[in-house]
């Protein structure tokens, strides 16, 4: 391994990028010096060559004597913090606060803190210490200074920064109140009605959510990321690889429930319904989705009824939905227009359309026009229609009502990555190290944010986005949490394992989680699975952000069982996660059979197997044990085998064992509650499993449709073990 250039060792560690880790097997672990490198200039400071290093840590350590104020500013409500304010040496300076509201707070107070001066591009640069009022109202305000200098005839000089004030911490109680709540987790594309297009979609969300509401007590329903693809075929079928973050997808809408199905005349009418008969002849006996039939016949309806006249109200609606999304939106319609003329890939069209705001971009919107107003009606639509979800949840007498799911990162040659090209850092992919479950490492395919240039845009592009997600929610789930804090990155051409971490301002990007999430009146949880530094976990507690503890991962140092008692309070804890089998088939070794198939082991595979066994069978033993695994038979005798052969009941007892933990919120895999066995994802792959193209079946493999929920034994045995720990009496967080 080639020797990492000191300088250059010191300017990762200026811009934190690791130059080692501790891997998942605890060992450390040297990074390969073309990987910090690769990363470095991916990040705008390029160090190739020992001058190249030298001279971009000169630009990273003189960064903040070369401004006056920082870009932003993030800080805690009720909590101390200062900022560091340069200006010519011996220059006064005035610094204030403008809120959000229009008020002005000019008690902004000079600490005393002596710095030497600096000399800066052949000029001596000052620092002056401020300290940031206490007692600010939660927001989005803006920090002011002004310097004039005491003698001679410099120019006044101003300067602004985006100051977020941000809460202590999110109060779960606000919003499902003291009890506890659990609800069904599922993939919404899976739940398919015999009325759908052979996706589920909103309407079947509501649907879904009324019922589990109303008649099994159920506080919430988590769904996967909703974020749109490409409209262009093939449809990327990975919810968590959107073309943008910042707006969801037409496949979810249910067109009949479009008002404008009211302005079709008799033909047009018998037009969408032969689409959707046709429809579901071709696809609703195939034992896997085709997003692209489904997109083609959708399509063809959205466009019948794009086609109408709007009523004056309808047309004050629409007219009022684009103000307050704004210019995004017209970006993205404008987008989606372009992929329609020109194709899939934006790097493919001509260099004059690789920015949103060339004008060659507008001419085109104008020329374009039909297909901007198509695709601005769509996200129109989905507003309406993920309101009328959420609506529906709650009338049911859910706490939370729908969670949304908000996945790591977008598509390298989607709209955010196009719209938001100068924030996010291209030549590298943002993926997952070597661990257990995929021992080669991940590479995802998404650009990540650069931090310096996400702060230096206020943080707009990430407010925006979370503002789009939780407009109709009552929680949101954040994919990899622990991105927040730091991400794995691999440069182009490197395997997935050759990549390393890239250190986030997890204050800022935390803490603006946490207000956007209080101002929704939402619950936060984080997926902090994986290799996870300690002080993670504590530090998402501290500000009320709920963890995510799934039982097979929930071990003592031993590696047996992690008692209930000693589970998190703070979280979501449930049996199974999407990127492992549904447990009927997790019992089966299913998650280690697809492995093996597919080369992802590093351990031989019968070795998997065997250490796999041993884990289950812990389980079994421990469920066993503790008398929640039901015996063989109903009438069976005390000491009787448990019926570890009888997955049904092992499912049963997983649960069982799961409402006796403390954790605030449980989560019922939808497949767990039908005997589903086929896995939805397969991490580390792509076309070599059919990952997220799965419909729910039960244990023949035949497809369960919604209707069939409602009066499935299976589903109505599981909420029957839910109820009886949905609400009650918390128990006392454990000690130690």
């Amino acid at each position: 391994m080639t020797e990492l250039d000191p300088l250059v060792g010191e300017l990762a560690a200026a811009l934190g990028v690791a130059t080692d880790y501790l891997d998942w097997q605890g060992r450390r672990t040297q990074v390969p010096a073309g990987t910090v490198v690769e990363v470095l200039t991916a990040l705008g400071a390029p160090a190739r060559t020992a001058e190249q290093a030298a001279a971009s840590l000169q630009v990273q350590l003189l960064a903040p004597w070369r401004r006056m104020l920082p870009a932003t500013v993030v800080t805690r409500q009720g909590e101390r913090s200062t900022v560091k304010v340069h200006v010519p040496h011996g220059d006064r300076v005035q610094v204030w606060v403008e809120l959000e509201d229009g008020c002005r707070r000019d008690d902004v107070e000079q600490v005393d803190c002596w710095v030497e001066p600096l000399a800066v591009d052949g000029q001596l640069v000052g620092e002056a210490t401020f300290a940031v009022p206490t007692d600010l109202p939660m927001g989005w305000h803006q920090l002011r200074a002004r310097s004039s200098p005491a003698t001679g005839s410099r120019p006044v000089r101003a300067s602004a920064a985006t100051l977020v004030v941000t809460p202590r911490a999110l109060d779960l109680d606000e919003v499902t109140g003291p009890g506890r709540a659990w609800g069904f987790m599922t993939q919404l594309y899976q739940v398919r009605s015999r009325r759908s297009w052979g996706i589920g979609d909103l309407a079947d969300l509501a649907e879904m959510a009324t019922w589990s509401g109303r008649e099994l007590g159920a506080g919430f329903i988590l769904v996967n990321p909703l974020h749109a693809a490409s409209p262009a075929p093939p449809i990327e079928p990975s919810p968590y690889l959107p073309t943008t973050r910042r707006f969801p997808s037409p496949l979810y809408l249910r067109v009949e429930d479009i008002p404008e199905m009211a302005g079709l005349d008799d033909p047009q009418r018998a037009q969408v319904e032969r689409l959707r008969e046709g429809l579901s002849s071709a696809v609703d006996s195939l034992d896997t989705i085709d997003r692209d039939a489904v997109w083609a016949a959708k399509r063809g309806a959205l466009e019948l009824l794009a086609s109408t006249a709007l009523t004056p109200p309808r047309a004050a609606a629409l007219a009022a939905f684009v103000e307050r999304v704004g210019p995004a939106l017209v970006d993205f319609a404008t987008w989606c227009a372009l992929v329609d003329a020109y194709g899939p890939r934006w790097r493919d069209w001509p260099p004059a359309l690789h920015s949103p705001d060339s004008p060659q971009v507008r001419s085109q919107a104008q020329r374009l026009a039909a297909g901007v107003a198509l695709h601005t009606r769509m996200q129109w639509w989905l507003d309406e229609q993920l309101d009328a979800a959420q609506r529906a949840a709650r009338d049911s007498g859910m706490a939370i009502g729908i969670v949304h799911d908000l996945a790591v990162g977008v598509d390298p040659e989607g709209f955010d990555s196009w719209a938001l090209r100068p924030v996010l850092a291209e030549g590298l992919s943002v993926g997952a190290p070597p661990d257990e479950y995929n021992q080669q490492g991940q590479r995802w395919s998404q650009p990540p944010w650069r931090p310096a240039a996400l702060a230096e845009a206020g943080y707009a592009p990430y407010r925006d986005m979370l503002r789009v997600v939780l407009r109709h929610a009552g929680g949101i789930r954040v994919d990899h949490i622990l991105g927040l804090f730091r991400l794995w990155l691999v440069p182009d051409g490197a395997r997935p394992d050759q990549g390393t971490y890239l250190r986030q301002d997890h204050e800022a990007l935390v803490g603006i989680l946490a207000l956007e999430a209080a101002r929704a009146g939402a619950l936060v949880v984080g997926e902090d699975l994986g290799t996870v530094e300690p002080w993670v976990r504590e530090f998402l507690g501290e500000r009320g952000i709920a963890g995510t503890s799934v039982l097979w991962f929930e071990r003592d140092w031993a590696g047996d069982p992690l008692p209930a008692e000693r589970w998190r309070q703070l979280c979501l804890a449930s049996v199974t996660t999407h990127d492992l089998p549904p447990t009927a088939g997790y019992l089966r070794g299913e998650h280690v059979r697809i492995r093996a198939e597919l080369g992802l082991l590093t351990r031989p595979a019968e070795q998997e197997r065997a250490l796999d066994e041993v884990e289950r069978r812990r389980w079994l033993d421990y469920l066993g044990g503790q008398g929640l695994l039901e015996p063989a038979s109903r009438d069976g005798a005390v000491g009787e085998p448990p019926a570890a052969d009888d997955v049904d009941a092992v499912v049963r007892a997983l649960h069982r064992f799961l409402v006796g933990t403390p954790a605030r919120l449980i989560g019922v895999s939808l497949p767990d509650a039908v005997g589903d066995r086929r896995a939805q994802n397969q991490p580390g792959t792509s076309d070599e499993y059919p990952n997220w193209r799965v419909p729910l079946t039960d244990p023949a493999g035949r497809p369960v449709w919604l209707e069939d929920l409602a009066v499935g034994e299976r589903v109505h045995a599981l909420a029957e073990v839910m109820a009886a720990g949905a609400v009650g009496p918390r128990a006392a967080p454990p000690v130690g």
